[in-house]
Protein backbone atom coordinates (compact mmCIF):
# COMPACT_ATOMS: atom_id res chain seq x y z
CA UNK A 1 0.00 0.00 0.00
CA UNK A 2 1.11 3.51 -0.79
CA UNK A 3 2.67 4.64 2.67
CA UNK A 4 1.30 8.07 2.08
CA UNK A 5 -2.22 6.65 1.91
CA UNK A 6 -2.28 4.79 4.86
CA UNK A 7 -4.96 5.70 7.78
CA UNK A 8 -6.02 9.12 5.64
CA UNK A 9 -8.90 9.89 4.05
CA UNK A 10 -9.07 10.99 0.79
CA UNK A 11 -11.25 11.02 -2.40
CA UNK A 12 -10.39 8.67 -4.67
CA UNK A 13 -11.07 10.17 -7.74
CA UNK A 14 -8.55 12.91 -6.77
CA UNK A 15 -5.12 10.56 -6.82
CA UNK A 16 -4.91 10.31 -10.13
CA UNK A 17 -4.76 12.90 -13.20
CA UNK A 18 -6.16 12.06 -16.56
CA UNK A 19 -3.41 12.58 -19.22
CA UNK A 20 -3.90 13.60 -23.19
CA UNK A 21 -4.20 10.88 -25.45
CA UNK A 22 -3.07 8.18 -22.53
CA UNK A 23 -3.71 5.82 -20.03
CA UNK A 24 -2.61 6.03 -16.42
CA UNK A 25 -2.45 3.91 -13.63
CA UNK A 26 -1.71 3.77 -9.56
CA UNK A 27 -1.89 0.98 -7.90
CA UNK A 28 -3.00 1.31 -4.11
CA UNK A 29 -2.80 -1.63 -2.96
CA UNK A 30 -0.57 -5.33 -3.61
CA UNK A 31 -1.02 -8.46 -1.55
CA UNK A 32 -0.75 -11.79 -2.65
CA UNK A 33 -4.73 -12.16 -2.11
CA UNK A 34 -4.86 -9.49 -4.89
CA UNK A 35 -4.74 -5.86 -6.09
CA UNK A 36 -6.69 -2.69 -6.28
CA UNK A 37 -5.75 0.08 -8.71
CA UNK A 38 -6.81 3.28 -9.57
CA UNK A 39 -6.77 4.01 -13.99
CA UNK A 40 -7.48 7.48 -15.64
CA UNK A 41 -8.34 6.73 -19.89
CA UNK A 42 -8.42 9.86 -21.93
CA UNK A 43 -11.20 10.05 -24.24
CA UNK A 44 -11.17 7.73 -26.65
CA UNK A 45 -7.94 5.57 -25.38
CA UNK A 46 -8.80 1.87 -24.24
CA UNK A 47 -7.29 -1.56 -23.54
CA UNK A 48 -7.31 -4.06 -26.03
CA UNK A 49 -8.99 -7.89 -25.25
CA UNK A 50 -7.47 -9.76 -23.55
CA UNK A 51 -8.06 -12.23 -20.54
CA UNK A 52 -7.52 -12.27 -17.10
CA UNK A 53 -7.20 -15.23 -14.60
CA UNK A 54 -9.19 -14.05 -11.83
CA UNK A 55 -12.70 -12.39 -11.34
CA UNK A 56 -11.97 -7.96 -11.83
CA UNK A 57 -14.54 -5.39 -10.46
CA UNK A 58 -14.36 -2.59 -11.78
CA UNK A 59 -16.10 0.53 -10.14
CA UNK A 60 -16.44 3.90 -12.48
CA UNK A 61 -15.67 6.68 -9.98
CA UNK A 62 -15.56 9.31 -12.88
CA UNK A 63 -16.81 9.51 -16.74
CA UNK A 64 -18.38 7.05 -18.95
CA UNK A 65 -16.66 3.69 -20.51
CA UNK A 66 -17.92 0.82 -22.32
CA UNK A 67 -16.66 -2.02 -21.41
CA UNK A 68 -17.27 -5.32 -23.34
CA UNK A 69 -17.19 -9.18 -22.13
CA UNK A 70 -17.04 -12.00 -24.41
CA UNK A 71 -18.51 -9.72 -26.58
CA UNK A 72 -21.19 -8.22 -25.06
CA UNK A 73 -20.87 -4.28 -24.53
CA UNK A 74 -22.17 -2.71 -21.39
CA UNK A 75 -22.18 1.34 -21.01
CA UNK A 76 -20.50 1.94 -17.62
CA UNK A 77 -21.23 5.26 -15.69
CA UNK A 78 -19.94 6.71 -12.87
CA UNK A 79 -21.02 5.57 -9.61
CA UNK A 80 -21.79 2.01 -11.45
CA UNK A 81 -19.56 -0.95 -11.48
CA UNK A 82 -19.42 -4.51 -13.31
CA UNK A 83 -17.90 -7.80 -12.24
CA UNK A 84 -15.60 -9.49 -15.64
CA UNK A 85 -15.48 -13.37 -14.77
CA UNK A 86 -12.09 -14.63 -14.57
CA UNK A 87 -11.22 -16.17 -18.63
CA UNK A 88 -13.56 -14.36 -20.24
CA UNK A 89 -12.32 -12.01 -23.02
CA UNK A 90 -12.74 -8.23 -22.15
CA UNK A 91 -11.45 -4.78 -23.77
CA UNK A 92 -12.52 -1.21 -22.28
CA UNK A 93 -12.81 2.19 -24.06
CA UNK A 94 -13.19 5.52 -22.96
CA UNK A 95 -16.07 6.96 -24.06
CA UNK A 96 -15.23 10.15 -22.47
CA UNK A 97 -12.38 10.79 -19.70
CA UNK A 98 -12.77 8.63 -17.08
CA UNK A 99 -11.66 6.97 -14.02
CA UNK A 100 -11.69 3.55 -12.05
CA UNK A 101 -10.95 1.48 -9.55
CA UNK A 102 -10.16 -1.95 -10.39
CA UNK A 103 -9.91 -4.81 -7.78
CA UNK A 104 -8.32 -7.89 -8.36
CA UNK A 105 -8.81 -10.60 -6.06
CA UNK A 106 -6.61 -13.86 -6.71
CA UNK A 107 -8.17 -16.98 -5.38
Amino acid sequence: MSEELKNKVFKIVDLLEYQEGAVVSREIIRKDTGTVTIFAFDKGEGLSEHTAPFDAMVQVIDGKAEIIISGKKNIVNSGEMIIMPANDPHALNALEPFKMVLTMIRS
